[in-house]
């Protein structure tokens, strides 16, 4: 009895760690604290080190309005996983961007799963190894069988949202 209480304790343990919402840790490659693991728009926007950029960065962009008007329709039933670090350059530079762009496109943020990752592009307990994460920020936009149909890596090669809505027009194909 006292094998199946503690195994059960234990994976209780880790299913709580595993949940932990908005984690800091001290990353090693940066030597800074950082966010790691799943995280709400929120902790990401109130994490000193990436507030910073994200709010002047944020209010200062003006997505396409012709393109937000054509990605609007084409968000329907996908999901999108925003993978960044919160100690990268690209990120605190297009990780708000993108979000003025999902706001003006008026999309649900509970379609939306951000995962903050360490200087290795790592996050704990797996929660990315299966993603293929080389640089961040990576945006990745997946339909509703959840199948990627896309991804932007670090940067946009045109800009955000015109990159955005070359995925999304594959969802039609």
């Amino acid at each position: 009895m006292k094998i199946v209480f503690c195994f059960a304790l234990i994976l209780t343990t880790m299913n709580v760690s595993a949940q932990e919402l908005n984690k800091k840790i001290h990353d090693e490659a940066h030597n800074r604290e950082i966010l790691i693991n799943t995280c709400s728009r929120e902790g990401m926007t109130s994490f000193p080190e990436f507030k910073v950029m994200f709010d002047p960065l944020y209010a200062s962009y003006l997505p396409d309005s012709t393109t937000i008007t054509q990605i609007k329709p084409l968000l329907d039933k996908t999901h999108i996983k925003i993978v960044f670090g919160t100690w990268c350059g690209d990120s605190k530079v297009y990780v708000p961007h993108f979000f003025k762009i999902l706001d003006a496109a008026a999309y649900g943020e509970k379609n939306v799963d951000i995962i903050a990752v360490d200087g290795n592009k790592k996050a704990e307990n797996g929660l990315v190894d299966s993603l293929d994460i080389q640089r961040v920020p990576t945006f990745i936009v997946y339909n509703d069988n959840n199948k990627e149909l896309g991804r932007i890596v670090e940067h946009p090669n045109t800009t955000l949202e015109a990159d955005l809505l070359e995925i999304l027009n594959t969802k039609k194909q």
